[in-house]
């Protein structure tokens, strides 16, 4: 469709100057007398004006114009109408190039557009799917760290109860320590007290037999009473470490848990295993010395039965002694009767 610039008039008008001055007709000159105007209009109003001259060219000329203008202006006609086609020719193969390189343009650019919005499409999606997945981790997160923030707690309270069952295990260890000594101190002291008492008896055997077997009873009471009291202070002693012992195994579970349910704390917890074993292995130290000090007290009790065997024999020694007091005066009678007799 033509442009609403350059008039079907317009070219008629630059036909006849270029026809008036001896030139040929085309469209560069034609666009060159108008000033302006498309290549396509003037090709479009110029074909026109050739459709309507072949139209009207069986038409007389006007009367008056001479014979030679009218044959030169055939001439020049023709002359023209070929230009104007071989230019028409090379206008419209330019013409078509230009609308099909703008087609494929077009078709590239409605394809980019295609593509880009599928991109942005994409994109947008994508964009959506992640704030929701950052939404989520940012969840994630808060709840990792609250857990942290108790799991630090709980580790924390462990600390405090494995210091705490430390200075228990320290105590015990102490007084443990203490009990051995005064066990070893009274046990040497008992030593030396029995030891210097059965010299004391055997020295006066024969005169305080008597005495001597109720030393020997307050002694085995006080021995008795003396491994009683020891033997209950070993039991306490062995319960309070078996508690421990419980205790500390309990807690032993409860960090196991704590490590299955955060890796973060897994290493803190490795650490109060550790701890926890080295009190176990002290415990078990703990309960080597109290199998110890049993196997010591279970020593004393055979050493108190062979005490008693010693009583035994003791006791046997002082029935033959006071079975010989008892027939010393049946032997002595005779004879004092045969030293009289002898002396008479």
């Amino acid at each position: 469709m033509a442009r609403s610039g350059i008039q079907y008039s317009d070219v008629q008008q630059a036909i006849d100057t270029l026809l008036a001055r001896g030139d040929a007709p085309s469209v560069q000159r034609i666009r060159e007398v108008l000033g302006t105007g498309s290549f396509t209009t003037i090709s479009e109003h110029f074909r026109r004006w050739r459709i309507e001259r072949e139209q009207n060219r069986d038409v007389p000329p006007p009367k008056g114009v001479p014979e030679v203008v009218v044959s030169v202006a055939s001439e020049l006609w023709l002359e023209a109408q070929n230009v104007a086609n071989q230019a028409l020719a090379h206008y419209r193969e330019e013409a078509n190039r230009q609308v099909e390189t703008a087609q494929k343009q077009a078709a590239e650019a409605a394809q980019h557009a295609a593509n880009a919005e599928q991109r942005e499409n994409a994109l947008a999606e994508h964009l959506r799917h992640t704030e929701q997945r950052l939404e989520a981790v940012n969840r994630e997160f808060a709840a990792s760290q609250a857990k942290e923030n108790q799991w630090q707690l709980q580790a924390e309270k462990a600390d405090r109860q494995t210091e705490g069952y430390r200075q228990q295990l320290a105590e015990a260890e102490q007084n443990l320590a203490v009990l051995k000594t005064h066990f070893a101190d009274e046990q040497q002291k008992q030593q030396a007290t029995w030891q210097e008492r059965l010299a004391r008896e055997e020295q006066r055997n024969e005169a305080a037999e008597g005495k001597l077997m109720a030393l020997l009873d307050t002694l085995r009471q006080e021995r008795a009473q003396e491994e009683k009291a020891l033997q209950k202070r070993l039991q306490h002693w062995e319960q309070r470490a078996n508690t421990l012992d419980k205790e500390l195994q309990i807690k032993k579970a409860e960090l196991q848990q704590q490590q299955l349910e955060s890796s973060t704390q897994q290493q803190r917890i490795a650490e109060l295993e550790c701890d926890n074993a080295a009190r176990e292995e002290q415990c078990a130290k703990l309960q080597g010395e109290i199998d110890k000090a049993l196997l010591a007290l279970t020593r004393q009790q055979q050493q108190t039965a062979q005490d008693d065997e010693w009583q035994q024999q003791l006791w046997q020694r002082m029935e033959d002694l006071q079975a010989q007091l008892t027939a010393l005066p049946e032997t002595l009678a005779p004879k004092a009767q045969e030293s009289h007799e002898s002396n008479k």
